[in-house]
């Protein structure tokens, strides 16, 4: 895709170039290039690119799991830049963060597939995360408020519909959600 931003965090100089030159032209643009760790994290954190190409045998990844932090603040997918046997390509497969795999050296035609199946993984893991997130909310509200329910259902002996008309009646007179009308009942009752 035009404009897709790229840090290629790999110790071969060699290796750099030349996918920095086939990203060229593919209309990718390299936004950074790391020769370790600490300064892979540093540059990725700061430029926030579409997408990470990574050496698993990068210098200094030894004590850290680089894929594991880019995945836990959600920055962008790695893709595992290897030159090993297909055991340790699944392995890296399944680590948290990484969206694809692409084989050294690289080969042209299969750059734009690796990347593009990545930012498409890595969009629909967000979308994912964002729908649980929301599931989790609406989760929460409910609880709450079949706990405020119960509470007004006790103290003021109303039937569990009346108790959650009180509560929506309460959320549009005062223009709150009823999330917050249910912590208030419940903090309310609870003293």
């Amino acid at each position: 895709m035009f404009g897709t931003r790229i840090v290629i965090a790999d110790g071969d100089v060699i290796f750099r170039r030349t996918l920095k030159e086939v990203f060229r032209h593919a209309d990718y643009m390299v936004v950074g290039e790391a020769v370790e760790a600490r300064g892979a994290l540093q540059l990725i954190f700061q430029q926030e690119p579409n997408v990470v190409v990574l050496d698993p045998h990068l210098p200094g990844t030894e004590n850290m799991n680089v894929t594991e932090i880019i995945d836990e603040h959600r920055v962008a997918p790695v893709i595992m830049a290897v030159s090993h046997s297909l055991g340790e390509i699944e392995d890296y497969a399944w680590m948290p963060g990484v969206y694809g795999v692409m084989l050294k050296p690289v080969q042209d035609v299969t750059i734009q597939p690796v990347i593009e199946i990545a930012l498409a993984n890595f969009d629909r893991a967000m979308r994912l995360a964002g729908e649980i997130e929301q599931l989790r909310k609406e989760l929460e509200t409910r609880k709450l408020v079949e706990k405020a329910k119960g509470l007004l259902m006790e103290k003021k002996a109303l039937t569990e519909k009346e108790a959650f008309k009180y509560i929506q009646r309460l959320s549009m007179d005062k223009s709150l959600p009823m999330l917050r009308i249910a912590k208030n009942i419940i903090a309310f009752y609870q003293k």
